[in-house]
């Protein structure tokens, strides 16, 4: 590792939010106050056109907003009414999230390995899972294919799988959201979509959010009524159990200030992603991205020679340049979910991922003069 080179300039943002913020001028304050007039904080009419918009959007025939990416898929797998004896099927290299809702319902989790180069679910380690998830006593019932760091899971391979083994299909797109696989956009494939709001997303707001999504007339009642505690014809028939999973009013007045500049975000981070990668895949292995797919790039993400990953970080770290690790621990390995059942190969290229990857400042206004200092101090780091 070569020795850094000392600068003054001010650190860059990993993310910019308040750059998106200064682009908005008082576009935010404006929606925000209308809801402050209004007083409807929950349930408002933001939120009925934040989900038409958002399902147009998708391509999707129903959006349903709510608290959480997380709370989303906890919610999608209650209608389903997925529960003890049943195994969900998660990549192991991903946000806790992703598995974390499956004990909620008394289902188990059961990981899946991923591929080396999109780092999105292996579909032949799904099979090998369904297997292991049988041999147990399972049943077989969701797969859960996440969107990493942008990019659609290979939707092809999984969803004949799913079709063979009579498995729902929840696309955790919390990453992945405006994608696309095969031209259509992430939310309009599978049997239901989860994605978040959280305010480091692409299409982010300022707390937490959330929103599911479903071309399933029946699911969406159902959807409906878990989100309000189960109610029935009213709040106060409970007619199963449910949560209180809504998106604040505010929040959803918010997003559709957001959402209406995101197709000029998604295409600035396309540009920045290919400026990465011509610039840098002479110093490191950049991401790839499956030629039927388009990546929201809500992470840049390289991979680099085992143990060499802390110290550039650190060198970079000391120019100003701030980096991320995403993961340092795969889900099969994390004290909370060992005892829960994988795929039986060990999973390597999760283990292998987890100790190799580093995330670099990614966001839609990443100008070519901070883009450039990145790779510059990335380079010199590494030797080049």
């Amino acid at each position: 590792m070569n020795s850094h080179v000392t600068t003054n300039a001010a650190p860059l943002p990993f993310i910019d939010i308040a750059a998106q913020r200064a682009r908005l001028g008082t576009r935010v304050d404006e929606a925000v106050t209308r809801v402050l007039t209004h007083c409807r904080f929950v349930n408002g009419p933001e939120v009925i056109e934040l989900e038409k918009q958002l399902a147009e959007f998708a391509g999707a025939r129903h959006a349903i907003s709510c608290s959480s990416g997380t709370d989303a898929l906890a919610m999608l797998l209650m209608a389903w009414g997925v529960g003890p004896g049943d195994a969900v099927f998660c990549p192991s290299f991903t946000f806790c999230a992703t598995a974390e809702v499956v004990p909620w319902v008394g289902a188990t989790p059961v990981f899946v390995d991923v591929l080396p180069d999109t780092f999105n679910m292996d579909p032949a380690s799904l099979e090998a899972a369904i297997a292991v998830a049988e041999r147990q006593g399972l049943t077989p019932r969701v797969v859960i294919p996440v969107d990493l760091f942008g990019q659609p899971a290979d939707m092809d391979a999984i969803g004949a799988i799913a079709r063979a083994r009579n498995l729902k299909v929840l696309c955790d797109t919390a990453q992945g959201f405006g994608a696309t696989w095969n031209g259509k956009r992430t939310g309009s494939f599978g049997d239901a979509t989860a994605t978040s709001f959280f305010p480091a997303k692409p299409l982010g707001c300022f707390g937490d959010g959330g929103a599911m999504f479903t071309d399933d007339d029946d699911l969406v009642p159902v959807l409906k009524s878990v989100r309000e505690h189960g109610q029935g014809v009213d709040k106060y028939e409970n007619v199963r159990i449910g949560m209180t999973g809504r998106l604040d009013t505010i929040q959803a007045a918010i997003l559709l200030e957001k959402l209406a500049i995101f197709e000029e975000e998604i295409a600035a981070r396309d540009r920045a992603a290919k400026r990465y990668n011509a610039a840098l895949a002479d110093v490191c292995t950049v991401p790839v991205v499956d030629p039927r797919a388009t990546s929201i790039w809500a992470q840049y993400t390289i991979r680099l020679a085992a143990g060499v990953r802390d110290d550039l970080a650190a060198t970079l770290q000391k120019e100003g340049v701030p980096t991320a690790v995403y993961y340092r621990i795969p889900m099969h390995r994390q004290p909370a979910y060992a005892q829960y059942p994988a795929a039986g190969n060990g999973l390597p290229v999760s283990e292998k991922l987890s100790g190799e990857v580093i995330s670099l400042p990614m966001h839609a206004y990443l100008d070519d003069a901070s883009q450039d200092r990145v790779i510059a101090a990335v380079r010199r780091a590494l030797g080049k």
